[in-house]
């Protein structure tokens, strides 16, 4: 009967697809049945696109699940998982469709799995728009998931940029104990590592480098610690990226003042895409005047993260190693340099799974388990 379901409405405030990717993530997790309707509602083009489809069909198959409304356009899915049966799922993407924001419905609950789950995508994009590309993915919020307690490998074997995606991904996720994560002082700039990589057919035109060229021109004024990398790859469409990773720390005592050392602490990210028309160099230059936006700030994580680990604040693992908000822990927090509509969304989303709340000062965000 409906009564069993947790309702939600996918038109609540943003209406995108991070409602549908959270509350199937959290339905699986504990084990409740969920109806999700009003799908994308806030979207141009309503309801499941292939990217969520995909998603919601790959995290049927891991949890040995049940779908009814899971096709094309759909505005309303329900879902009603059981246990994690089978560890090495193989997800196939026709088209262009994301990559990192179908992982963001199978990480979660995967990794309360009791053994390493093996996701291998063949076809869609490493690095798409509207999505995190897979290098912030990689290098901005694994390291901040780490922290967090959980940990993923992840083997890029090929790139797909928009509009064919053609690319092949490995992704490992492995058994893990979350726990809190407590985020809310920088530290200091250690370094900046600016990656800029594009297609191999648009090595001629020194795309790469190009972009490049961009980011040092805002960076280079300011003697920041850079670490370039230039990469050109072999995909079925071309395309080019920028990811600016930014590493800080904080100063640890040792003993006395002259042997304190600096731990490593919080990450932040920004990237950017090529696209037809455009500069190169300015592809680089507007990445790297957000990374300094972001840095001023002197939140600890970047606003493009902040609604993706809010998921994992909440599910601090209880003494068997499943979610248990109740278990006594000390409270999650974070800062961000914005509260994004897409934060506000998510937060409300997992608040109608789990016993807690998050709670909201200014650019601190905190759960609070009941």
């Amino acid at each position: 009967m409906d009564n069993e379901f947790i309702e939600i409405d996918g038109s609540y405030l943003e209406g995108g697809g991070q409602i549908l990717r959270t509350a199937l993530s959290l339905s699986a997790i504990m084990k409740k049945p969920c109806r999700i309707f009003n799908i994308r509602r806030g979207r141009p083009n309503p309801g499941l696109a292939a990217q969520h489809l995909l998603g919601a069909q790959a995290l049927a198959q891991l949890y040995n699940g049940r779908l009814e409304g899971d096709s094309l356009g759909s505005e309303e899915i329900k879902f009603w998982p059981e246990e994690i049966k089978i560890n090495d799922i193989s997800v196939k993407i026709e088209t262009a469709g994301s990559i990192t924001l179908v992982l963001q419905t199978l990480i979660p609950p995967a990794l309360f799995s009791l053994s390493p789950v093996k996701i291998t995508f063949n076809g869609g994009a490493t690095d798409t728009f509207f999505s995190p590309t897979i290098d912030h993915f990689r290098y901005v919020f694994l390291k901040i998931l780490e922290k967090a307690g959980g940990k993923v490998e992840v083997n890029v074997i090929r790139r797909g940029f928009y509009p064919e995606g053609g690319a092949k991904v490995e992704v490992i996720i492995f058994p893990s104990k979350l726990k809190s994560l407590n985020l809310t002082e920088k530290g200091k700039l250690q370094k900046i590592t600016a990656i800029s990589g594009a297609s191999e057919s648009l090595k001629s035109k020194k795309v790469a480098e190009r972009q490049m060229a961009g980011v040092r021109k805002i960076l280079g004024k300011l003697k920041l610690p850079v670490e370039e990398r230039i990469e050109y790859y072999e995909t079925s469409s071309p395309g080019s990226q920028v990811c600016l990773i930014a590493e800080f720390a904080l100063r640890q005592a040792q003993g006395n003042p002259e042997q304190s050392r600096r731990i490593g602490n919080t990450v932040i990210g920004i990237d950017n895409l090529g696209k037809l028309g455009k500069r190169s160099e300015d592809v680089g230059k507007e990445a790297a005047l957000e990374l300094l936006k972001e840095e001023k700030t002197q939140a600890c994580l970047d606003k493009h993260l902040a609604d993706q680990i809010l998921i994992f604040l909440s599910l601090v693992s209880g003494p068997e190693g499943m979610p248990l908000a109740s278990y006594g822990v000390k409270k999650s927090q974070v800062t961000v340099s914005e509260i994004t509509n897409h934060a506000r969304t998510n937060i409300w989303t997992i608040q109608q799974f789990l016993n807690g709340e998050f709670k909201v000062e200014g650019n601190l965000i905190s759960w609070v388990p009941k």
